[in-house]
């Protein structure tokens, strides 16, 4: 039962009330005119039957009135019930949910939109652009209706995010709008799955091209340092420079050609029992001197024993740490971290070199790609291939204060120490 018909039905026991009244005084003054000696004979039971009338009906009435307030309490609680269920419905939704009113002022927003954003404060009734950057801020601001769409998106703190978003009118019961809703979901993950899988599709095939390239090379490779090595016996000590400027290069091509064959080989793991913490330590002992202007720190004790190829991983983290070497020529700090993060343990390398400058961060995994002047461009190809063999994953995040890679390893190989 509504407030309007508990209104109504008050309304029309108020009217009885009065009517059976009026009905009660016409009839004694009826009887009066009539009778007027009986009537004499009759007041006192007469008023008596009229106060009793009376009683009556204050007491049905009261007895409504409780009834009413009963259902108004009901009501007022299902109200309360029906409100604090939307709330929770609103604040449960993993996507971000923002509403706008008409003067594009927050009126709510719910936790998943502040724990994506990366909000702490209080934004209720702020505007929009006080709260959110481009291109997101362009987009409420020109209240544009989009079905679906997906942006790059650098919240406050500088984190960068791939988001999916809808933008729609906000209306009432009367279907008048009133503001603008905007709801968005965090991408960044699922995009860097996507990317993690293109990759790994371009490097299957380009590394059964290079295991042919590789093969081809290697036997005239073979014929030319046997030349050079009878050369070496028969020539004057004039031309002997020339002889092991020759080798010299042969050798960098075998290097070369040893790269391309390991990029290309499948990367199938012998699994076994690899203590991380030991091995990350064991690699950081092995650098050579250039090492020596570096000041190196870890803290890797969080990291589980795993079951993985100890040589392949050796490999992919000796790998990463040389990268961190020669991107300090003249000095600077490496450090290692490790955390557990759901179902994955994560290694972090930070360095404080040069950086990767922002337009070639996609391509540094892609192999033949490099911005070193003898450099392959093979190194961190077979890091990723390696990795992603193990189930994990590898992403770099750079500034012009250095490089930090993240080595993610699934859960299902993590044994935990004993």
């Amino acid at each position: 039962m509504n407030m309007q018909q508990i209104q109504l039905l008050l309304t029309t026991a108020i009217i009885l009330l009065v009517l059976l009244i009026l009905f009660v005084i016409i009839r004694n003054i009826h009887g009066y005119r009539r009778k007027k000696t009986e009537q004499d004979d009759r007041d006192t039971s007469q008023v008596g039957f009229v106060v009793d009338t009376f009683h009556e009906l204050v007491s049905r009435l009261k007895e409504k009135e409780r009834e009413l307030e009963s259902l108004k309490s009901r009501a007022e609680e299902r109200a309360s019930s029906i409100e604090v269920y939307n709330e929770n419905i609103f604040q449960s939704v993993p996507s971000g949910l923002v509403s706008f009113d008409q003067d594009l002022r927050i009126t709510r927003m719910n936790a998943a939109a502040l724990k994506i954003l990366g909000l702490r404060e209080e934004v209720i009734g702020r505007d929009y652009a006080e709260i959110f950057q481009s291109p997101l801020r362009d987009m409420i601001a020109e209240r544009k209706v989009m079905g679906r769409g997906e942006t790059a998106y650098t919240d406050s703190s500088g984190k960068r995010l791939w988001i999916g978003l809808s933008l729609s009118p906000l209306k009432d019961s009367n279907n008048t709008v009133i503001g603008q809703l905007l709801v968005f979901t965090d991408l960044t993950e699922l995009k860097a799955f996507q990317s993690q899988r293109e990759l790994r599709d371009r490097l299957s095939t380009l590394g059964e091209m290079s295991a042919g390239i590789a093969h081809e090379l290697r036997n005239p490779m073979g014929v030319i340092s046997g030349y050079t090595k009878i050369l070496s016996r028969k020539v004057g000590d004039a031309l002997k420079p020339a002889v092991l400027a020759i080798n010299g290069e042969i050798d960098v091509m075998n290097r070369i050609i040893t790269d391309f064959l390991t990029f290309a080989h499948p990367a199938d793991p012998v699994l076994g029992n690899v203590d991380l913490a030991a091995l990350v330590k064991s690699c950081s002992e092995m650098l050579d001197d250039a090492a020596q202007k570096i000041v190196f720190s870890a803290d890797v004790s969080c990291l589980p024993v795993i079951r993985g190829d100890e040589i392949l991983l050796r490999q992919a983290l000796t790998n990463l740490l040389v990268n961190a070497v020669e991107a300090m020529p003249d000095g600077g700090e490496i450090s290692i971290s490790c955390s557990m993060n759901g179902p994955n343990a994560l290694l972090c390398m930070t360095d404080t070199g040069h950086g990767i400058p922002e337009n070639i961060r996609d391509r540094i995994f892609l192999p033949f790609y490099t911005t070193k002047e003898r450099g392959t461009g093979l190194g961190l190809a077979i890091v990723h291939k390696i990795i992603v063999s193990h189930g994990g994953s590898i992403r770099a995040e750079s500034s012009s204060d250095g490089t930090a890679f993240i080595v993610a390893l699934p859960h299902e190989i993590i044994r935990g120490r004993s």
